[in-house]
Formats: C-alpha cells, structure tokens, sequence
C-alpha cells in the first residue's frame, strides 16, 4: 500500500479592482503563482457597497481592494483623508468587512494603490495597505503580496520585511502589521 502523502491547501483570494485591465493582468499572474483566485472589476466608489456582498458570494482567506488612487494636487497635509482621490472608499470597504470579520487571522485584507492614506487603510483594519510613502506602487505588489500570505503556513508569521522584499515597489509603496500566513496542511492525500 502507498504511503499516505500530506497535501497544501493555499489560502483563496477575493480580488476587487477598480482598473479592468490591472484586474486581468493580476488574475493571469494569480494563475502563474499557483494562487485560486477570482476577481471583480468594481470602481473604487462602489467597493464599500459591494464588498460585503462579493465576500459573501465568494469565500476568501486573502481580500484584495485595490484600483487608482492619488495624492492630490496643491495639498499639503498628508494625514488628511480628504486629501486623497479614493482612499476614503478603501477606509469604507475596509471597515465595512471589519465588522463581519473582524479577525485579522481570519481574513487576510490589503487595501490601496498609488499613493494611498496607508496609515488610514491600516487603522480601518487592513492587515497590508500601501503607500507608506506615498509612493507609486506596480499593479501586481498585491499579488506578489497575496501569494506570499497564500503560501506562507498558517502557523507562522509572514516577515514584513521579506514580504515587502519581494514586490517590485518594495517598503515604500507596501506596509503591514504582524499577519500569519493561509496555507494549510492536509492529511491524508486522496488517491483518486
């Protein structure tokens, strides 16, 4: 009789963006890096209505609220919320799901884009948020940071300096708290 084998189970991911074509380009590379996830082409102002009832729809360890974002023009005091073109909807939908789930183990959240209240994002709840400096930050960073929560074993914590390490924009564009990883062991593998 065969040995009986141990077998992964990566965390699943819920990915909402307010950019269709980001959308497709991160869905393919979910695909890539051996991530299940499924993805919703929603706008940034329509994420805090809509984000409870995706979740619901599709069960997810990793959420993902993401689109455009920015600093805006002849403003000066970077704390302000009103000084940002969509973080206050990413502040919203973080929120919203924060008091369902409130857990930060349980359901993993990184919300944001370029140039993000990143302190904000993470107040409202968010285990990962951009943009600490307020950098730009490349469309896949969430994927590359998504995976490594799919990946890394729920009983370990996920280091946020290699994790940030490994995103193309690096700890100015992407920040965390402390977040343990998706990835679960099961026992026995099934033979067929």
């Amino acid at each position: 009789m065969e040995r009986l084998k141990f077998f992964e189970i990566p965390g699943r991911v819920l990915h909402i963006d307010g950019d269709q074509e980001y959308l497709e380009k991160c869905l393919h590379a979910y695909l890539q890096l051996n991530v299940e996830a499924t993805g919703y082409w929603v706008s940034e102002e329509d994420q805090p209505e809509k984000v409870v009832e995706l979740l619901e729809k599709n069960p997810a360890d990793i959420l993902i609220l993401t689109g455009h974002d920015g600093f805006l023009k002849r403003k000066s005091d970077f704390s302000n919320l009103d000084n940002y073109r969509t973080s206050r909807y990413f502040v919203e939908a973080v929120k919203k799901i924060r008091r369902i789930i409130p857990s930060k183990d349980t359901l993993v959240i990184f919300a944001g884009a370029c140039q993000s209240h990143y302190e904000a994002i993470l107040k409202a709840g968010a285990n990962f948020a951009s943009s600490p400096m307020r950098a730009l930050i490349h469309a896949l960073d969430p994927v590359f940071v998504a995976e490594k929560v799919a990946h890394t074993p729920i009983s370990e914590i996920i280091p946020l300096e290699e994790l940030t390490a490994d995103t193309i924009t690096g700890a100015k564009g992407i920040g965390g708290i402390e977040t343990k990883g998706r990835l679960r062991m099961a026992y026995p593998q099934s033979p067929y």
